[in-house]
């Protein structure tokens, strides 16, 4: 990150962008140091596109049905992202391949609505989740934010939180449970990176201390 600027962020969505406006809405509340450079959704009809209009941020449609290999449409994207100056690749609901531009060393963090590695992978996404850990029957369920790396829901975990299962929960009633943390958790993880206090050391990050400030 270039010092004397806030952490510039590309969201990239497939959905509704609840994710976004929760980002959004952290930012212009003071709570949240970075910038959104870009929005880029896989669907024109996304009501994320909507959301970050609203917002004055530009955005970037890059149908997913215009290409027939995933892993072409996910290179189309990283090409397109090359073109803003980007910090951290933030994914907000958006279910598909990310190809990420190593050589630029641009990161990219994700939030999963369950435990990693539980209920995680290829297909788990959405109320596919939350009606998985239902069926199950497991006791707790929650919330992870990590690093993408080639995999689904692969990458290093940055932060974790539980979130109970009740018995008479149903869906609809454990996603707005499970969002609720989500809300708080992605900006916080975000963050954590604007500040320069995430540091990868194989499958582990470590949160480091905040910096004092120097004296004068």
């Amino acid at each position: 990150m270039k010092r004397g600027r806030p952490a510039s962020l590309a969201v990239l969505l497939s959905g509704t962008g609840t994710t976004l406006q929760n980002l959004i809405d952290k930012i212009a509340a003071g709570e949240l140091p970075v910038k959104i450079a870009v929005v880029v959704s896989s669907r024109p009809d996304a009501y994320g596109v909507v959301r970050a209009h609203k917002a004055g941020i530009p955005v970037e449609v890059i149908n997913r049905k215009d290409f027939e290999d995933p892993m072409e449409h996910a290179e189309a994207v990283k090409a397109r992202l090359a073109k803003h100056d980007i910090d951290l690749i933030v994914l907000a609901g958006y279910n598909h391949i990310v190809a990420l531009e190593k050589s630029r060393q641009v990161p990219a963090i994700n939030i999963h609505p369950a435990l990693i590695p539980a209920f995680s992978g290829k297909g788990f996404y959405g109320d596919r989740v939350h009606k998985a850990v239902l069926e199950y029957g497991v006791r707790f369920t929650g919330v992870t934010v990590h690093f993408v790396d080639d995999e689904y829901d692969h990458g290093p975990v940055i932060l974790q939180e539980t979130v109970e299962v009740r018995d008479d929960d149903t869906v609809e009633t454990l996603r707005s449970r499970v969002q609720q943390v989500e809300h708080r958790l992605y900006p916080t993880a975000i963050k954590l990176f604007a500040e320069g206090r995430l540091k990868v050391e194989g499958r582990r990050v470590k949160i480091m201390p905040r910096r004092r400030k120097q004296q004068s």
